[in-house]
């Protein structure tokens, strides 16, 4: 038996079980996959569009509606859990709560985001930069030509401008393979030999005041890659998020699980959780589908939204929590998913499990649906994460919250 039990391993259940065992407690982490940081940026972001591109992450979060999640877990535990990542991630994440970065995109966008890995800051965009957009020819998912061209036309949030250019580099990952993908690249990355090989094709095609953009794959073990491969150009370089799975992203979850690992976390992955059973309206315990019966004193439920199947919607209409079958807010007396894709915001995007200010779970009346029962992440309800790029900032506040109230209830 564990004293608290996470379920999920997305940003929200690794914030969770790093800041519990932290607190001294005995903690279990369950989940079936890898979790969602693989799929995302390798950045945090807080809040990037409220409904306009958002210069002030924090400030945002402050002007909330009452029913957004952030409103529940205060902007306190947004500024703790980003001080708390910063520091245990340093040469990861940096960053500041009251200044979104403005990075480039895939296809040539711009994306705010709060904290982001030290290999993509140099990307952040200005007035006047001069940037330089660096394709790898066996490298399929990522076209140099379409970024360049759309942060060349494009206005900044500053409103100024900068210029930007492509080229090419013809240098497989490993010899004689001619459609290679980003992990693949990020592994070659990981050695000087082939950072070496890299720099000489490159070099002389660069100009003198050039910011050099490459696709995000610049190593996965060595988290220093980019900085030796900057020295070796002797330019600065910055990296772009490919589509998944996300070499940053890859970075995050690997640093963040190998941390609660080695602070005590017991990690049992590939288990799926299906049922739970209780004892005086308290969760006593969760059973996996392999029938594995895990019990604790606090359980966080961290499992996503549907995305990951923590929701379910019917050929009725009908939603429900898979797990413990809570109370969901936002269902509504109309349709949750309408058709004009175009127009209005779907309903079902906003769908999800209500809390207290302890971020536990509660039903129609406001109460507790159990007392011992934590919820964090994509599970709750009230936002577009989305559409207001504040997913990464909910997951670890409600987190920080959620372990807050779990070690004060424990302690």
């Amino acid at each position: 038996m564990s004293r608290a039990v996470v379920i999920g391993a997305g940003l929200a259940g690794l914030v969770a079980a790093n800041r519990l065992v932290d607190a001294g407690l005995d903690v279990t982490l369950l989940h079936k996959g890898l979790g969602g940081l693989q799929l995302g940026q390798g950045s945090i972001d807080v809040f990037g569009y409220a409904p306009e591109r958002v210069l002030n992450p924090i400030k945002a979060v402050s002007q909330v509606a009452t029913s957004h999640p952030y409103a529940a877990a205060g902007s306190a535990a947004v500024l703790d859990g980003l001080a708390y990542l910063k520091q245990e991630l340093p040469t990861l994440l940096v960053g500041d709560p009251e200044a979104n970065y403005q990075l480039p995109t895939a296809v040539g966008s711009i994306r705010p985001t709060c904290l982001a890995q030290p290999s993509m800051i140099a990307g952040h965009v200005r007035d006047g930069a001069h940037l330089v957009i660096v394709g790898i020819r066996q490298l399929k998912d990522f076209h140099p030509q379409l970024v360049a061209e759309n942060l060349a036309r494009t206005v900044l949030p500053d409103g100024g401008r900068l210029t930007a250019r492509h080229v090419w580099v013809d240098l497989p990952a490993r010899d004689g393979e001619v459609d290679s993908f980003g992990v693949g690249y990020a592994r070659a990355f990981d050695t000087e030999a082939f950072r070496i090989a890299f720099a000489t094709a490159l070099s002389p095609q660069l100009k003198d005041d050039e910011v050099v953009g490459l696709p995000a794959v610049l190593g996965l073990a060595d988290v220093k890659a980019w900085r030796d491969l900057a020295g070796k150009l002797g330019h600065q370089v910055f990296e772009i998020p490919l589509p998944p799975p996300s070499v940053p992203g890859m970075r995050l979850n690997e640093a963040l699980t190998a941390r609660a690992r080695s602070a005590g976390v017991r990690i049992v992955p590939g288990v799926r959780t299906t049922t739970f059973s209780t004892v005086a309206g308290r969760v006593a315990s969760v059973t996996t589908a392999a029938g594995r019966t895990y019990s604790g004193d606090a359980f966080v439920l961290a499992t996503g939204g549907f995305e990951s199947g923590a929701l379910e919607l019917d050929s009725h209409q009908v939603v429900r929590e898979t797990l413990f079958g809570l109370p969901l807010t936002g269902v509504g007396d109309g349709p949750l998913v309408h058709g004009d894709y175009w127009g209005a915001e779907q309903p079902l995007f906003r769908v999800g499990v209500s809390v207290d200010a302890a971020m536990r779970p509660i039903d129609p009346w406001g109460a507790p649906a159990y007392p011992n029962l934590w919820a964090a992440g994509g599970i709750l309800a009230g936002a577009s994460g989305w559409k207001e790029l504040s997913g990464d900032g909910i997951a670890v506040a409600s987190a920080v919250a959620a372990a807050a109230a779990i070690t004060k209830e424990l302690s």
